[in-house]
C-alpha cells in the first residue's frame, strides 16, 4: 500500500515544483514590467532611446527631476536589463541595453493606440 501512495506523492511534489516555477515567472514578469510603471522612468528610456546615450546630468536636465531621484531610477532601470553603462573619464554614460526594449515600447504604443479610450477610463487599477 506504500508504494501505491509514492506515485501520486510525486505527481503532488511535480504539481507543486510546476506551480513555484509558474510563480516565480510571473513574479519576476511582474518586476521587470514595473520597472516601467514609473513616469520618471519611462521617460528615462525614451530619452535614451531617442538620444542614444546620456550622463546622468543630461538626463537630470532632460527629465526635471532631482539628481538623487534620477540615480535611483537609473539604478533600478539596470537592474532590470533595460539600461547599461559606460565610464569615460569622471561621467558614467547610461544607454538602452538591449535593443528589444524598443521593440517592446513600439509593440505597447500599438496596443495602447488600439486601446487608448478604456485604458484612460479604466478606474480599476
Amino acid at each position: 500500500m506504500g508504494t501505491m501512495g509514492e506515485p501520486q506523492e510525486q505527481s503532488a511534489a511535480s504539481r507543486q515544483a510546476i506551480d513555484d516555477l509558474s510563480r516565480q515567472r510571473l513574479e519576476i514578469t511582474m518586476k521587470f514590467f514595473r520597472g516601467l510603471t514609473d513616469m520618471t522612468r519611462l521617460r528615462i528610456v525614451e530619452l535614451l532611446l531617442e538620444e542614444s546615450e546620456q550622463n546622468v546630468s543630461q538626463i537630470v536636465a532632460a527629465v526635471g527631476q532631482p539628481q538623487s531621484r534620477v540615480s535611483s531610477h537609473l539604478a533600478c532601470l539596470k537592474w532590470r536589463g533595460y539600461v547599461t553603462t559606460r565610464r569615460e573619464g569622471k561621467y558614467i554614460y547610461y544607454r538602452v541595453a538591449d535593443e528589444r526594449v524598443a521593440s517592446l515600447l513600439l509593440l505597447a504604443r500599438g496596443i495602447i493606440a488600439d486601446h487608448a479610450h478604456e485604458i484612460l477610463t479604466c478606474t480599476r487599477m
